[in-house]
């Protein structure tokens, strides 16, 4: 079955950096878009970034917009979302999700897969 596991999550210091990996199994990655959502207690998952699956589209959301990099490495199957100028309203559990086959969308609905999720946690 597709398994999504992501890593690299922890505690920083406001304007660190940290990056996110996910790596992939059970799912043919390189016909997948991949997305990046977050989720604040008691809130629902919030669209962060999202990447083709060639590796040639990408899109984020307004908050990181020039602070997250999303990537794709389609030969180890692993998407990353590297994380800088961080900030405390950044805290959140990071998951990873993928949609349905050459689909590139926004919406968590759309996403059909999510890994277990990685806390991020950003200390002012």
């Amino acid at each position: 079955q597709v398994q999504l596991v992501e890593s690299g999550g922890g505690l920083v210091q406001a304007g660190g950096s940290l990056r996110l990996s996910c790596a992939a199994s059970g799912l043919t990655f390189g016909s997948h878009a991949m997305g990046w959502f977050r989720q604040f207690p008691g809130k629902g998952r919030e669209f962060v970034a999202v990447i083709s699956w060639s590796g040639g589209g990408t899109y984020y959301a307004d908050s990181v917009k020039g602070r997250f990099t999303i990537s794709r490495d389609n030969a180890k199957n692993t998407v990353y979302l590297q994380m800088d100028s961080l900030k405390p309203e950044d805290t959140a559990v990071y998951y990873c999700a993928a949609p349905s086959e050459y689909t590139f969308v926004l919406a968590a609905s759309e996403y059909n897969y999510w890994g277990q999720g990685t806390q991020v946690t950003v200390s002012s």
